[in-house]
């Protein structure tokens, strides 16, 4: 017997099929197991919205509620009163795959023809076909309605709805209603043979499409001939498919309304049918049920045609309007083109996110084109164990991270073998094109491009031979202007845009009806009339300022304070001043704890402070068998100073009355989202990781959450640059999904989630306290997909986040205006200024890989550098007792550098990263700063400094240097052979002894 779980899973794996074979109506009325609220609930979203939508949230509320025993023969009897007996037959016993393909040819071919057949005399085979039982009670009542209302073609609509939703059968039995209502046109139609030429017999076989006798047993079959004999559906099919198929037009299509109904709905520029059955795996007669088809909608077909004609395009359209659905589509026109022409086709997508991989390769071009094409993706991420080069020869679309196409388009021109051309691919996609400036990797994929291209016009007038450039496609649904305050500055930002893509055009679209935009609104928060909390933090920090002598220029818990506190502690640490620089560091903490005290709970920002001198504290207590770490007096002072005022901060972080009032708009608007609407789905973008971390627990915490339904779950980023653990991409893909399938329905995100992401729909958006530029304000608010969707910006009062927001609005209206210039630009001038930009690009791109040729020949001696620690100003060594690892870590593995420092263990997860091992990271002897970390390279432990936790002097001048490139020094590589000899001598030695 079938587990619940069982039960439960076979209904998720076909609920695409029952979503359009249920009739809502007519089954809820035999059902117990479900509440009457729930029931009036799912009724409300039929009437107000569709069918479709009712059954979405009818078989959500069967999946994630809990039943009673028999809840699930319960609801296969009630698909079978309730008419739907072919949805029955899928819950109950599904149909082979076989059978299920041959319906759907049934389907389509009625889905085809219905043109046509809504000429049928409707009253009339209605009765017939409920005589012959493929309409029930409840149908024949509904069609014979629809006529008397609004007419027969109405009617005949709604029949051919109902008839498709019937188990398996119903076209031997529909075919039998039309020869005995004497329309022999349609027969004729549906089957290429009248009805004398056509065997249909009376009655329905117990095995559906098997012809059965008058006596109703079923025709035996000859053995070895069921496999090539039609059943009367494919026959018909077959001959409509050789003769009428060509002799229906679009415009009869059109005409016939049928895929207009209220329950055709097109997803993500698939069309939907109103015949109500899953059309993507019905998609055409000629590639068969297992194919999707690529159906554009008329917008995107418009901004696709001129890359169709093999110009290089920027397609720019909202999120969420299938974008990405385009590019699949004229990837598909191109490589079929190519093929056509007998020419090698080859298609890389360029993205700028590790996760974008994974999404573009499983939802869109793997997807659609895995039947005809070999689609492979590849990203930092990836498994793949071969290389880049032999991906690409092996595969026609390949998706990856433009950083990888960059290193082996760099490996090409320095002559290495194992590199990749330009001149390899026919056409490169690049999503999120308007990343395409001074300075990022999708620019300099550019620059080598134009430069080809510049290049080629001097060969073609030379008469020489061209070298063969690829085909460029960019998206995005904002290329923004790039900080512009003046309508022409925003123009040319637009232009150079399309200059770096060598664009033709930058193609907008009309979304018309299939254009959503959310409601927006500002939530303004009151300043706080007592803060005690925050004064206390205020209170130590001017206690530190009067210790170190410091008078700052701006309030403290601002951007401009904390601006100022960082510039203080670099000065102390190049002069040397240990007072100032750690008063300086410890500064910088307090005026964190006050952001977070505005924008999160005041636990939060305790939390915080608390595990910051818990770690500090850590850094003084050396390892069992070292030497104690001394504390400096100024570093007593700040311990001691937290000490007395931190139970103080604790019982004031436990008074709700003092909490921030945005945090209580918030709450509100989370509140009102989740009571006012029956499937709430949102997203919260805040400014940081900590914030974002801190505002799911809040949810998570809240009873008042948990009554309304909110279940909420933070998603980060995956960078290292922040001291909060990130993300990785398995992480993220989790949360995500998650989200689509409803076990979470409020993400807490930072702006990773803005751009790219594949986000399910959801009908709120949230951006608290947070505001950047126009782009990212588009994203976030794009991310409001579904119908009545609302955007809102909570904002602290006096916090110039509205004004900001306004500023972006307006900025979005000036990218606006300056996209409809640029478009009405007569072809020639935009042209000359496209060119004027790209040799523009060209010769800066000269002067900086000069610049960069020179600065490599200015390479110093190592000995012109010394490393000291920046904790206590301590000599840790010398230039030139560093050396690199694959051109990257810098290493200390001289003996006498063993003796200096500690080993500490490293509380966060060790990652594997190719040939090495993170295993702890190191920190002085003497005072407990941190230097870096413990590598395991084949075996060998090695010490890797990190440059921005030392003091460097070069040149006798002290610097505070952020990354080792910024130091124009040559190491020397890491000779792996020689040490490892040095090792075991050393080894030998020790043994002789």
């Amino acid at each position: 017997m079938a587990s619940e779980n069982d039960k439960i899973n076979l209904i998720k794996d076909f609920t695409p099929r029952l979503r359009k074979l249920i009739e809502v109506e007519l089954v809820l009325d035999h059902l117990d197991f479900i509440g009457k609220e729930q029931k009036d609930l799912i009724r409300t979203k039929a009437k107000t919205q569709s069918n479709l939508k009712a059954v979405d949230l009818l078989i959500e509320t069967i999946i994630y509620r809990q039943h009673p025993d028999g809840w699930f023969r319960e609801f296969v009897d009630a698909l079978s009163a309730g008419g739907c007996k072919h949805a029955a037959i899928y819950v109950d016993c599904p149909p082979s795959p076989s059978v299920e393909a041959e319906n759907d040819y049934c389907v389509r071919l009625i889905e085809l023809l219905s043109p046509s057949l809504l000429r049928m005399k409707t009253t009339e085979v209605c009765h017939a076909c409920f005589a012959e039982e493929i309409l029930s009670r409840e149908d024949l009542e509904i069609v014979l309605a629809e006529c008397q209302n609004k007419g027969n073609i109405s009617g005949a609509r709604e029949l051919l709805k109902r008839i498709v939703r019937f188990p398996p059968g119903w076209f031997s039995t529909f075919l039998n209603v039309l020869k005995k209502t004497e329309h022999l046109d349609l027969f004729k139609e549906l089957t290429g043979d009248t009805p004398d030429d056509f065997l249909i017999v009376g009655g329905v076989s117990e095995q559906p499409g098997v012809p059965i006798d008058v006596n109703g047993a079923p025709e035996e079959q000859p053995v070895g001939t069921a496999e090539n004999s039609l059943l009367p559906e494919q026959e018909a099919l077959d001959s409509v498919t050789s003769t009428n198929l060509e002799a229906t037009s679009e415009t009869d299509l059109e005409s016939a309304d049928l895929y207009n109904g209220k329950e055709a709905e097109a997803g993500n520029g698939e069309l939907g049918n109103s015949l109500g059955v899953p059309m993507s795996d019905c998609t055409t007669v000629a590639e068969g049920p297992e194919k999707d088809d690529i159906v554009l909608r008329d917008y995107q077909m418009a901004v696709a045609k001129p890359a169709l004609e093999g110009k290089n395009i920027i397609i720019c359209l909202p999120t969420g309007s299938g974008k990405t659905r385009v590019a699949v589509y004229i990837t598909k026109e191109h490589l079929d083109n190519r093929r056509r022409e007998g020419r090698q086709g080859k298609v890389v997508i360029l993205v700028n996110k590790v996760p974008l991989v994974e999404q573009h390769y499983s939802t869109e071009f793997w997807k659609f084109l895995k039947h005809k094409y070999k689609v492979e993706r590849v990203s930092g991420d990836s498994q793949l164990k071969i290389s880049f080069t032999e991906i690409v020869q092996k595969n026609d679309i390949i998706i990856c991270t433009a950083q990888i196409l960059e290193n082996y388009l760099e490996r090409a021109h320095s002559g290495d073998d194992d590199g990749i051309k330009l001149s390899d691919l026919s056409l490169i996609v690049i999503d999120e094109c308007h990343h395409t400036q001074k300075g990022g990797v999708y620019n300099n994929i550019m620059i080598r491009y134009l430069k080809q291209k510049h290049k080629n016009v001097k060969l073609k007038k030379d008469q020489k031979e061209t070298v063969a450039i690829p085909q460029i496609l960019g998206l995005t649904a904002s290329p923004g202007v790039g900080g512009a305050k003046k309508m022409e500055k925003a123009e040319e930002h637009i232009l150079r845009i399309c200059a770096n893509l060598d664009a033709y055009k930058i193609m907008t679209g009309d979304l018309g009806e299939n254009k959503k935009e959310p409601h927006k609104n500002i939530a303004t928060a009151e300043a706080r009339k007592e803060d005690p909390f925050g004064d206390v933090i205020k209170g130590i920090m001017n206690a530190i300022h009067t210790h170190a002598e410091l008078n700052p220029t701006c309030d403290v818990g601002t951007q401009n304070y904390e601006q100022w506190v960082v510039q203080k502690e670099q000065n102390a640490a190049k002069e040397e001043n240990q007072k100032v620089r750690v008063c300086a560091e410890h500064l910088r903490q307090y005026n964190e704890a006050l952001y977070q005290n505005n924008t999160i709970r005041m636990c939060d920002a305790f939390s915080f402070l608390e595990k910051y001198f818990d770690e500090e504290l850590k850094k003084k207590v050396a390892p069992e068998g070292e030497e104690t770490i001394i504390k400096t007096d100024t570093e007593k002072f700040l311990f001691t100073l937290f000490k007395d005022n931190k139970v103080k901060l604790q019982e004031l972080a436990k008074n709700p009355q003092y909490e921030n009032n945005s945090l209580f708009k918030l709450r509100t608007k989370i509140l009102q989202e989740f009571t006012s609407r029956e499937k709430a789905r949102g997203i919260i973008f805040t400014k940081t990781r900590r914030s974002a971390i801190a505002l799911a627990q809040w949810v998570q915490e809240n009873p008042k959450f948990q009554e309304v339904g909110v279940k909420a779950c933070h998603v980060i980023g995956g960078g290292d640059q922040s001291v909060v653990k990130p993300m990785t991409a398995a992480e993220q893909r989790d949360v995500l999904n998650k989200f689509r399938i409803a076990e979470v329905n409020l993400l807490i995100a930072t702006t990773v989630a803005e751009e790219g992401l594949d986000i399910a729909e959801c009908n709120f958006v949230i951006r608290y306290c947070l505001v950047t530029n126009e782009i990212a304000m588009i994203q976030a608010r794009g991310r409001g997909r579904a119908e009545d969707s609302s955007y809102t910006l909570v904002a602290g009062e006096g916090s110039g986040v509205a004004e900001r927001e306004s500023v972006n609005e307006y900025r979005e209206k000036m990218m606006s205006k300056a996209i409809e210039k640029v478009k009405k630009l007569n072809q020639e001038e935009y042209e000359n200024r496209i060119k004027e930009y790209q040799i523009q690009a060209i010769m800066e791109e000269r002067v900086r890989t000069t610049k960069k040729k020179q600065k490599g020949l200015k390479k110093e001696s190592p000995s012109k550098v010394k490393f000291s620690c920046r904790g206590c100003n301590k000599p840790v060594c010398s230039g030139e007792d560093i050396e690199i690892i694959e051109n990257m870590h810098r290493v200390n593995v001289k003996p006498q550098f063993r003796e200096i420092f500690i080993q500490r263990e490293n509380t966060t997860l060790a990652e594997r990263l190719l040939d090495y091992d993170t295993n702890g990271f190191i920190a002085c002897k003497d005072c407990g700063q941190r230097w870096g970390s413990l590598m395991l390279y084949r075996s060998i432990e090695c010490p890797c400094l990190d440059v921005k936790n030392l003091l460097v002097t070069y040149d006798e001048k002290k610097k505070n240097i952020k990354k080792w490139n910024e130091l124009t020094i040559q190491f020397p590589a890491f000779d792996y052979a020689e040490y490892a000899r040095n090792m075991a001598e050393s080894s030998e030695d020790e043994e002789s002894m």
